[in-house]
C-alpha cells in the first residue's frame, strides 16, 4: 500500500502550484521528521527533486507524489485530506501506523 492523496487534497495542491506559480514537473513531497509533541511531524513540501532509487512516485488526481521509501514503512497507508472549515483549514493525515497522534494531529509516535 501506498501514501494515498484524496481528490479534495489534489485540487488544493494544483490550486497552490498555480497560484505561486510552480513551475512544471513540480512534485508534492510527502515525507517524516523527527520533532513535534508525539515524536515524528508529517511534512509537506513542493520540489522538483526526484532520485527513481530512493523514492517511489505515484501519481493522484493529476498530482505527482514522490515518498521517500525511508518513510514509507511510516507513512504507509496513509491518506492526506483536506480540511476547509470553520474551525480550521489545513492538510490532514490519517495514519494508520500512528499508535498516539497529538492533538493538532500534525505529529505522530509509531
Amino acid at each position: 500500500m501506498a501514501v494515498v492523496i484524496t481528490e479534495k487534497a489534489a485540487g488544493e495542491v494544483k490550486r497552490i502550484l498555480e497560484d505561486q506559480k510552480y513551475e512544471e514537473g513540480t512534485k508534492l513531497r510527502i515525507g517524516i521528521t523527527a520533532g513535534g509533541c508525539s515524536g515524528f511531524s508529517y511534512s509537506l513540501t513542493l520540489e522538483k527533486e526526484y532520485d527513481e532509487e530512493k523514492d517511489s512516485k505515484y501519481d493522484y488526481h493529476g498530482v505527482e507524489v514522490v515518498v521517500d521509501k525511508k518513510h514509507a514503512l511510516y507513512l504507509d497507508g496513509t491518506t492526506v485530506d483536506f480540511y476547509d472549515g470553520i474551525d480550521r483549514r489545513g492538510f490532514a493525515f490519517n495514519n494508520p501506523n500512528a499508535t498516539r497522534s497529538c492533538g493538532c494531529g500534525s505529529s505522530f509516535q509509531a
